[in-house]
């Protein structure tokens, strides 16, 4: 097993909106980022994956095997959106509740992470900031010893300093070369510092799937007047804005836009830069 998630063909309609022909493949020890603006289907592919929804056509594999198989279960990692927690409990309540579920439970793991990341056990999840809880649903997630980490946006009201400890903690866990990370998110500075890779969707589409690396080295944006902009050729570059003193332009390769273009400049892209242009431009 090379691959611990393909995804094949994956199509889901609803009344508004069809997922379709969704194809992701996450290697063995990678970070794949999973990116779009709201409403684009990246709950909707989690959803599926962990077989919420299950009416969908094509098929989805985990670590070789149907994501329906009861096996697969006990190796994924699982933060969501929204909170799994009942309010009620204490948060030391969560352990014998996870050991009774996972067969591969860490207690000791677990209360390591709460003191690491100042939870203490004796509070009650309803009392916690929304930051807070996200920490506790990450450490849980991953005190298990999962082999797959999927994460729909779990930095979703954490500090810069929260984020920073979370964001170590993933790396941490992705140096064993058997796991990976499927992370949805919204900030997608986390994803540059350490995903691998960067699939993006939109209106239910893949529309870019590569290595982050391959991203940020070929892809960059020239700002220019109109009256550069008219001298380019439609192939030289995949979108435009067109803003009130200048136009920015998304090129795929800059090397060969620089040899064409040579008297222009070429600034390096981020991924919010590569969400709006893709998605606003023309």
């Amino acid at each position: 097993m090379t691959n611990i998630l393909e995804i094949k063909n994956l199509n889901k309609k609803y009344p508004n909106f069809t997922l379709k022909d969704v194809n992701i493949t996450l290697p063995k020890g990678a970070i794949m980022g999973f990116i779009g603006e709201n409403g684009a289907g990246k709950t909707t592919t989690i959803k599926a994956i962990l077989n919420i929804i299950k009416d969908y056509e094509g098929s989805i594999k985990l670590f070789d095997k149907d994501n329906n198989d009861e096996v697969v279960k006990e190796d994924i990692g699982v933060v969501l959106d929204e909170t799994f927690f009942s309010e009620i409990l204490l948060i030391k309540d969560i352990n014998p509740i996870m050991q009774g579920i996972f067969k591969n439970w860490d207690s000791n793991l677990f209360f390591k992470y709460l003191d690491k990341f100042n939870l203490n056990k004796n509070q009650k999840i309803k009392t916690l900031s929304k930051g807070m809880k996200k920490k506790l649903e990450i450490i849980t997630a991953i005190s298990h010893h999962p082999k797959l980490l999927i994460l729909d946006e779990p930095t979703s009201g954490l500090d810069p300093v929260a984020r920073n400890d979370v964001m170590e903690l993933f790396q941490s866990f992705i140096e064993n070369e058997d796991c990976a990370i499927f992370f949805s998110t919204h900030i997608t500075t986390d994803l540059e510092h350490i995903a691998d890779y960067i699939t993006f969707i939109n209106e239910g589409k893949i529309v870019l799937s590569k290595t982050k690396d391959e991203i940020i080295d070929n892809y960059g944006i020239v700002k220019c007047k109109s009256t550069d902009f008219q001298k380019f050729f439609k192939e030289d570059y995949l979108k435009y804005r067109k803003n009130k003193y200048e136009y920015e332009v998304l090129v795929e390769n800059k090397k060969e836009f620089k040899k064409k273009y040579h008297d222009l400049v070429i600034d390096k892209i981020t991924l919010e830069d590569l969400m709006v242009l893709m998605i606003k431009g023309e």
